[in-house]
Parts: C-alpha cells; structure tokens; sequence
C-alpha cells in the first residue's frame, strides 16, 4: 500500500481503532431561546460598566507626577462621566483635553494611558484614538 493510501485510510481514525468525526462542523438544531453564539457575540460587544471607574498606568503616574499635574476628585468624576459616553458611543481610546492637559484614555479598559500638560503639548501628535472630548 502506498503512503498516500495509508493516510487516507487512517483519516478519522483514533487511538485504539476508535472512528473519529470527519472534521466536518456538526450544525446542532436550535433550541428554544437564544443560541450561545449570539449571546456571546452580544457580550463581546458591550461597553464596560459604567460604573467602573477610571485607573492610571504607571506610565501616566509618573507622567503626572513629573509634570505637577494634579486631578481633583470633581475632574475624576466629570472624566468618568465621559468615559461613558465615549464607550456608549462606539469610542475605543480617546483623547481627555482637561483644561491644559491632555489625557489618552484607553475607554476599553478603563485606563488612562498617558497625561500630557500644555508645555509639553506643543508640536505633539496623538496617534491611535479614535476620538476625543473636551471636559469643561
């Protein structure tokens, strides 16, 4: 017998004789209610938790840090809510403009990547966002 024969005669067949399934998908009938498939697709898509809020990288610390960049509790509060709206609006990172100081915000995961203050701004390009906000 030929090598070529062989493989195809040993296609399907397991350890110890047993017959395999022909790697062919196996369409399983739905069942009352929606399938698995759809409710995983539907989680996959949905935005964090609004609830959830704002963390920093340990890259954006030092960047606060070593700028004397400070965030009040209030700018806290009016980032998270902007957080939301991005994500309810389709955002994945999006640039924070907070008075002088620009922020990217991965909205995804909830964190803020990098934080720059207006010296630092100038001639700067903010690559990988797709979006933006203005925090009065």
């Amino acid at each position: 017998m030929d090598p070529k024969a062989i493989a195809e005669a040993a296609a399907g067949v397991q350890p110890g004789g047993a017959v395999g399934p022909a790697r062919t998908p196996v369409q399983i009938p739905p069942t009352s209610g929606t399938a698995f498939r759809d409710v995983l697709r539907q989680q996959q898509q949905v935005a964090p938790s609004s609830g959830e809020p704002l963390r920093f990288s340990a890259h954006a610390l030092e960047r606060l840090q070593s700028r004397k960049i400070t965030i009040s509790a209030e700018d806290m509060a009016r980032m998270n809510q902007m957080a939301d709206k991005a994500a309810q609006k389709g955002a994945k990172s999006s640039l924070f403009m907070l008075r002088d100081v620009a922020m990217v915000v991965s909205i995804k995961n909830r964190v803020v990547i990098t934080a720059v203050d207006g010296e630092s701004m100038k001639e700067n390009v903010f690559t990988n966002i797709d979006s933006a906000a203005i925090i009065g």
